[in-house]
């Protein structure tokens, strides 16, 4: 039944457990968009709003996850919804969304490797940024150089500190609320229901802000899909990662959801917008020594967290497609440790150049870069869903039974449609909002050119290897 690439996809080391698939899942949603631009969605939608626009989104991100739930433990491969849009939707869309998805993360990297330098300098001002950005970045590599094994502890333990400050956060916020700590002569800290009405309302900039706030969740929730990439890496994928997956999803909508209920609760909208950071607005309200470096601290972390699994999931992204023929074959080759070593520095290569560029030619090709990378993620979630309803076509037209499937994605057609539409109707609001239109402008022309590409060069190339294979074999070599 397997293909011939899901078998070599197992030279890979099969050591990540559970907690790993967990954190890695959880750690790449968990990041700056809590920390920091939360502050943005509650000023832009209000408290109300800004609930309801992670709801929402929650819910969105939890049609994705039983979309891919089902195809990634029918099929743990690593390299997850590229493979699985070439098989279930075409070559042609698997090419165009592993190069996409691969651009995305190499050039997170960059960014966040420059946000880490910028960090640095609260502590070191006379340190350049670019020193930083060499350490943090070297160390990175270092790390997912060594092992699968070694990039899953970093990120077991860089989640884990961004897990339990937003643990205390909801403890802390709630004592405030119910009146158990002394917020040290804070003036009327918490927004009861009357001073939220009295100053604006729920949504106070209109019910429409709530719909545009959401797009910018959506890119806040990215990064859950990095389940699917680790599948082929995990010990026991028909296990774990259905565990991981309903793990990740309900503890990922309490912590953003309690977190917003306690925010609004504790900072008037049109304050949140001026603050560098809402929690750390909480942490000195209730006097906390040293909060806004324990927040800058933590920050740091979750920067270099996503740095870490991004450069984790390009790799194999990189990997994977060279197995398709989708990308060199050097690409394919794998360490005495099982590490795509060569994926791994090229990608690291073109993050550091994509860093090169965002200090000499910011205003064009960074942004370029940047703009193809923000559709990335939205259109993998989109054909994620179409990859699992084609999927489970092509799976009872076989002549499969359904309940041998160890994980189903329930309500079968309507979950992988609504999550699909819903997707789409992101993609087009894109060209509403100014700060992402440029991601369709750029992204879309991208795309356009992978297929191209794809259907010119990769496809009669491919199909002429077939065909010298098929002539050897009938010569009898």
């Amino acid at each position: 039944m397997h293909s011939k690439k899901i078998e070599v996809s197992n030279e890979l080391q099969r050591n990540m457990k559970s907690r790993h698939l967990f954190m890695i899942s959880i750690g790449g949603v968990i990041g700056t968009g809590l920390f920091l631009n939360s502050g943005h969605i509650i000023n832009e939608a209000g408290p109300g709003g800004a609930v309801l626009a992670y709801l929402v989104v929650g819910f969105l991100m939890y049609l994705v996850m039983l979309c891919l739930g089902e195809l990634t433990v029918s099929m743990p491969v690593t390299g997850s919804f590229q493979a699985y849009a070439t098989k279930y939707i075409g070559p042609g869309t698997g090419f165009t969304v592993g190069w996409m998805y691969w651009l995305n993360w190499a050039v997170t990297v960059s960014v966040e490797f420059t946000a880490s330098g910028l960090l640095m300098q609260r502590w070191f001002p006379d340190i350049p940024v670019w020193v930083w950005c060499a350490i943090f970045g070297t160390s990175l590599f270092i790390i997912n150089s060594l092992s699968t094994r070694s990039f899953a502890e970093t990120e077991f333990w860089f989640s884990s500190i961004k897990i339990v400050t937003i643990l205390l956060f909801i403890i802390i916020g709630a004592g405030i609320i119910f009146g158990f700590l002394d917020t040290h002569g804070a003036k009327n800290p918490v927004q009861s229901v009357s001073t939220i009405m009295n100053n604006g309302g729920l949504f106070p900039n209109g019910f429409s802000s709530v719909f545009f706030a959401m797009i910018g969740v959506v890119f806040s929730f990215q990064g859950t899909e990095l389940i699917g990439i680790a599948a082929g890496e995990s010990e026991n994928p028909h296990r774990e990662i259905p565990r991981a997956i309903k793990n990740t999803v309900w503890r990922t909508v309490f912590f953003y959801v309690i977190s917003m209920l306690i925010l609004v609760s504790l900072v008037s909208w049109k304050k949140a917008g001026s603050v560098d950071s809402p929690f750390v607005y909480v942490f000195d309200n209730v006097g906390i020594p040293y909060a806004a470096d324990v927040m800058n601290f933590v920050i740091l972390t979750a920067v270099l967290s996503v740095a870490n699994s991004g450069l984790y999931a390009s790799t194999r992204m990189l990997w994977a497609m060279s197995l398709e023929g989708f990308a060199g074959k050097s690409f394919s080759k794998l360490s005495q440790k099982g590490v795509p070593l060569r994926a791994l520095s090229v990608t690291f290569l073109v993050a550091c150049l994509s860093l090169l560029t965002s200090f000499i030619a910011a205003n064009t090709v960074f942004l370029i870069l940047v703009s193809i990378a923000g559709l990335a993620g939205i259109t993998v979630w989109m054909l994620t869903a179409l990859s699992q309803l084609n999927f489970r076509k092509a799976y009872i037209a076989e002549g499969n039974d359904i309940n041998q499937l160890n994980f189903r994605t329930p309500l079968y057609p309507i979950v992988p449609i609504t999550c699909f539409v819903l997707c789409l109707v992101v993609i087009v609001s894109m060209a509403f909002v100014d700060s992402l239109r440029a991601a369709l402008y750029c992204g879309l022309p991208f795309a356009i050119g992978c297929y191209a590409y794809y259907y010119l060069r990769i496809h009669k190339k491919i199909d002429k290897e077939k065909d010298t294979i098929i002539l050897k074999r009938s010569s009898g070599e």
